[in-house]
Order: C-alpha cells, then structure tokens, then sequence
C-alpha cells in the first residue's frame, strides 16, 4: 500500500465515527441490560421470600428478619436477614429459634442453587422458655431445586456446641465437624421416591443422652430414604404418618461408629407401623461393645443383667466344655462371652467380634435373643 493509500483509508475512516464509537456503544448497552436485570432478578427474589414467608405464617411457622438487605450487584443476588427469627408454631411444645445473622447467595444465571451461611450465637426457647444456646465456628447450606422437588441439599456445620440453660449450662451435643447431605435419586420422583442421604460426625458428644456418649465418637451413614413424596414443611408427627402411608422404609446401606478402641456397623431396613412403631431388622456387627451390655435395656423389664447371667453362663460352660472354643480364650470377661454367644464372629477393622441381629417388632426390641422392651410409638 503507497503512501497514498494510507492517507485515503485514514480519511474514510474519519468520515464514519461511528466504527469507532460503536464498541463502546454495544459494552455501554450490555452494562445497562446486565443492570436492568440484576434489579429485577432481586425485586423478583424479594418477592418470592415475602411470598414464601407468608405461606409459611398461614402453616404456623413465622421467619423474621430485624434488618433485610439485599445486595451483591452485579453477579450475585445476596440476601441478608439480620436477627434472624423462626417460631415454629405448630411444634407441640412452640419452637423459637433465633441466630445472629443468615446470609443467602444465588447466582444471576443459576437461581435454582442457593448457598446459606449462618453466624451463632444461636437461641432456642420452648413455649417462650430458654432451654438451648449454640455456637459454631462455620455453618454453611446448600439446596438445588426448587420448594417443591429437592434435587440436592448439604449442611456443613464446623465446632458446632449445643449447651443447656439452667444451673451449670450442661453440654447438650457437641461436634469438632458434621455435614449431613441428601439428594433425590434420579429418576425416582415422583413415581417412587428415594431419597440419598449420608451423615458424618467427627469427634461428637452427647452426654445427656447417654453417659456412654460423653466420651468422644465417630459416625458415618449412608442410607436410602423411600416413600417421601413432598417436601412442604409439616409438623413431625403429620409428616412420619403420611410417610408410613406411602409405605416409606428408611434402608440403611451402611452406618458405622468410633469410640475409643470400640466399633460398630449396622446394615438393615426400618419402616413403622400404622400404630408409629419402628419394625424391621438391623444386622449390628460390633467390637468392643462388651462394656456396654449392662446398660441395655436399662429401667425396663426385659433388662439385662450380667449378674443374674453369669451363674448360667458358668453352668453351661461346665456342661458344654467344647464352649470355650466360641468364647474366645482371649477374652475372659464374662461380657465378651455373653456377646459371643449371642451372635457370629466377624473381624471389624482388624478387630475380633461378633454379628448380632436387632429386631423391632411392632415397637418390640431384641438384641439377639434378650428383649430390650418397647420402643414408645412415633406418633
């Protein structure tokens, strides 16, 4: 190209500004489109949360915020509940949870998925009295789907601790970690609903619940949960009948618990019958799970006890000699031996013990063949 070529195509390109003008035009037009559609994503997402609200206080359950804010312009839509409030009314006796702050994120694009961070203190009352105060370090949420079809949901809670009101603040549950995840089964809904879900605790205690759990345990289950054709929120008595209805069963694929040099794995099916009584059978593979035994049953009258059982047990030993070949040598204590009577030996983590069935039978428990008593009804 001469020379004048040059001053030629310099001046057709003077005598059309608008080459040059029209790049910034078209980032011009996207910016203010992009704007215009955050703030309707965001008045759209108030909206449906004012709906959501109000369905909810019509059902008796009331979410409040002291401060709303909306933000997180311009990729995210962020909404901040400051104060946070649910009274959950329709419990029987009234529930009212409180916590700091709740803050919930959604992308532009991806509204469906909805992550939720909670900041403690947290405070539980019952019909208007304190009875639980907790903390964490992070608590975070996750849900996929919408109200009504759940794809997938995940809570992930880190140094959570539960603590009683009252004289001494008594330690209800704590936890170094704990996630808890479901996730409907593809293609199951709505035909026949399965439903994911898996729970892990890490270094957990709950000693009000048993003196045994004080001291610090592991847990991990995975299991399948039939039957549970919606998701709307119901009071838990309603919700576990109509369960029962549809003929829900929860499937217990694997569950297994650490404690000090004891373990435990359980595998089985477990429904209720019309009456809310558990019914079904759980294979309970367990090492270390001697030291338990004189608690089983514990206040009921098919109660075990090892002080009673020890003349028979020594009585049959001296008649069945060959017995010490299924009580293990190594392990002399009485409770051991129970225990191996009781069920097959199995090797658990490198560890000897035994397999022992546990049957619910309309609400009736047995550990192998020694009654535990009634389990009370559901609902």
């Amino acid at each position: 190209m001469t020379y004048h070529d040059d001053i030629r195509q310099s001046r057709r390109q003077s005598n059309r500004p608008w080459l040059i003008a029209l790049p910034l035009a078209i980032v011009v037009a996207l910016g203010v489109a992009w704007t215009f559609m955050w703030y309707y994503a965001a008045g759209a997402a108030e909206t449906a949360i004012a709906a959501w609200r109000a369905q909810q206080a019509k059902d008796g359950r009331v979410f409040t915020c002291a401060r709303q804010e909306t933000g997180g312009f311009p990729f995210r839509i962020e909404v901040r509940c400051l104060d946070a409030a649910a009274e959950i009314k329709d419990a029987q006796p009234p529930l009212t949870i409180r916590v700091k702050q709740v803050l919930a994120v959604a992308q532009v694009w991806d509204p469906k998925l909805i992550i939720a961070e909670f900041t403690s203190p947290l405070t539980a009352s019952q019909a208007g009295a304190p009875y639980a105060t907790g903390t964490w370090t992070l608590a975070q949420a996750s849900v996929r789907g919408m109200p009504s079809v759940l794809e997938r949901a995940s809570i992930v809670i880190d140094g959570l601790r539960l603590n009683g009101v009252g004289q001494g603040t008594p330690l209800l549950f704590n936890s170094r970690h704990a996630e808890f995840h479901a996730r409907m089964q593809f293609g199951s809904w709505p035909a026949n609903p399965a439903l994911d879900l898996v729970l892990k605790l890490e270094a957990a205690t709950a000693p009000t619940v048993h003196a045994y759990m004080a001291q610090p345990f592991d847990a991990d289950m995975l299991a399948v949960l039939h039957g549970l054709r919606d998701f709307a929120p119901k009071p838990l008595t309603t919700r576990l009948r109509e369960w029962q209805a549809n003929g829900g069963k929860l499937e217990i694929q694997s569950a297994r618990l650490a404690q000090g040099e004891a373990r435990a794995n359980t595998t089985g099916l477990i429904g209720l019958t019309q009456q809310g009584r558990l019914d079904g059978n759980l294979k309970l593979s367990a090492a270390g799970l001697e030291r338990y035994l004189p608690t089983m049953g514990e206040g009921r009258a098919g109660a075990l006890s090892l002080d009673r059982a020890a003349p028979a047990l020594n009585a049959i030993e001296r008649a069945v000699p060959g017995l010490g070949a299924r009580i293990a040598p190594q392990q002399p204590n009485l409770q051991a031996g129970l225990l191996a009577l009781l069920g097959q030996p199995v090797d658990i983590e490198g560890k000897p013990g035994v397999a022992v069935p546990v049957r619910f039978t309309d609400g009736q428990a047995s550990f192998g063949p020694i009654p535990l008593g009634q389990v009370p009804a559901l609902f």
